[in-house]
C-alpha cells in the first residue's frame, strides 16, 4: 500500500462509521488512530452516549470477525479464552475457543467482572496470545480489544489496575452530543437503526498492511526527543505517585504516527503528538492519594506538561520527506 491507497481505506471506514455515528469527530479519530496503531481502546463515558455503537459500527465496517462478551461478576476466565472439553465421541479432549478468539473483541462494561477474569485478558492484549492448560494458542492479526466502562458507576465494579490500563493504548471519551448532534440521532434513529445497513468496506488483509504503512511513518529525531521529554515531565509533578512509562513512550511515538496518517500525512508533526497525548497517558498516571479522579487530574496534567515543554521545531528535511525511524 502507498499513502494514497492508505488514505482512501481510512476515508472509506471513516465514512462508513459516519452513516451510523452522530458527530464524534475525535473519538472516532482516536478510535481509527489507535486501529492503524495496533493498540487496544478503553472507551469510557456515562450510559447511553454511543460507546457500543460506535464499536459495533467499527465491526460492521470491517470484514473480520467479532465476538461480544458482556462483563459481569460471575463471569469466568474461561468464558473468555474457551475450554478443553471431553468429546465423548471420539474419546478425547478436544478445545473449544473462547470469543477472545476474534479479530475484533468487545468487552462490554469490562470493570464488572472481578479481578481475576480481567487478567485472563493481559496474556492476549500484550503478546496476541492465550495459553490454556499449558498450551499456547496464537491469535489471528488484526486483533483488536475495545473495552467500554462507565465511569461513575462504581457500585458492584471492580476498578482495571494499573497493568491492565497499561495494556490500552488509549482512553476515549466523546461526552454529550451538542443540541444539533442530538436532534440528527434523533432523526436517523426514529425509524429504523442504521448499523442493519451497514456493509464491510475493508478486510483484515488490508488493516494489516495499512498498519505496516503507519509503523513506516517519519518522524524526526527531535520529536522522539519531544516525546520523551513529555513522559519524563508526567513524573517530576507532585501530585504524580507513578508517571507514564517507557512504554507510554512507545504508545505515544506508535499514536503519533498513525494519527499523521489519518491526516493524509507520512510524517510526524508536533501537532499530531499533541492530538493523542491526552488519550494515550492520561490513563498510565497514577495520582498520590487523596486527590482528585484518575480521569479528571490525569488528564489536566498531561495538558499542563504540554503547555510546559517546549515544542521543537519542525526541520525542513522532514517536510520534504526525511527519513524514518
Amino acid at each position: 500500500m502507498n499513502l494514497q491507497e492508505v488514505t482512501e481505506l481510512i476515508e472509506s471506514i471513516r465514512a462508513n462509521l459516519a452513516k451510523v455515528i452522530v458527530g464524534k469527530k475525535d473519538g472516532v479519530d482516536l478510535l481509527l488512530t489507535a486501529l492503524l496503531a495496533n493498540g487496544h481502546v478503553l472507551l469510557e463515558d456515562v450510559p447511553g452516549t454511543g460507546k457500543t455503537l460506535l464499536a459495533k459500527a467499527l465491526a460492521r465496517s470491517l470484514d473480520c470477525s467479532f465476538k461480544r462478551i458482556q462483563f459481569t461478576p460471575d463471569l469466568l476466565p474461561s468464558d473468555l479464552s474457551g475450554i478443553n472439553y471431553y468429546n465423548q465421541k471420539s474419546g478425547e479432549f478436544q478445545f473449544r475457543p473462547g470469543p477472545v478468539f476474534a479479530n475484533l473483541l468487545l468487552a462490554d462494561e469490562i470493570n464488572r467482572a472481578t479481578p481475576r477474569t480481567q487478567s485472563a485478558l493481559l496474556e492476549s492484549m500484550e503478546e496476541r496470545q492465550i495459553t490454556i492448560d499449558g498450551v499456547t494458542h496464537g491469535l489471528e492479526a488484526p486483533f483488536l480489544v475495545i473495552a467500554t466502562q462507565n465511569p461513575i458507576d462504581n457500585q458492584g465494579t471492580f476498578p482495571l489496575p494499573e497493568a491492565q490500563l497499561d495494556r490500552f493504548l488509549m482512553r476515549i471519551t466523546s461526552g454529550y452530543p451538542s443540541f444539533e448532534e442530538g436532534i440528527h440521532i434523533l432523526q436517523r434513529f426514529r425509524q429504523n437503526n442504521p448499523l442493519d445497513d451497514m456493509v464491510a468496506v475493508a478486510n483484515g488483509r488490508d488493516i494489516q498492511e495499512a498498519q505496516r504503512f503507519a509503523a513506516s511513518v517519519s518522524i524526526s529525531d527531535d520529536l522522539l526527543a519531544y516525546i520523551i521529554r513529555i513522559t519524563e515531565a508526567t513524573r517530576k509533578s507532585t501530585a504524580v505517585k507513578l508517571g507514564a512509562s517507557p512504554r507510554a513512550s512507545g504508545a505515544l511515538l506508535r499514536s503519533a504516527q498513525s494519527y499523521a496518517l489519518l491526516q493524509g500525512r507520512a510524517y510526524v508533526t508536533p501537532d499530531d503528538i499533541k492530538a493523542v497525548a491526552v488519550a494515550v497517558l492520561a490513563h498510565r498516571i497514577l495520582l498520590q492519594h487523596g486527590l482528585k479522579s484518575r480521569e479528571d487530574q490525569g488528564a489536566a496534567i498531561v495538558l499542563q506538561v504540554l503547555r510546559e515543554v517546549e515544542v521543537p521545531a519542525e526541520p525542513s528535511t522532514l517536510l520534504r520527506g526525511g527519513r524514518g525511524i
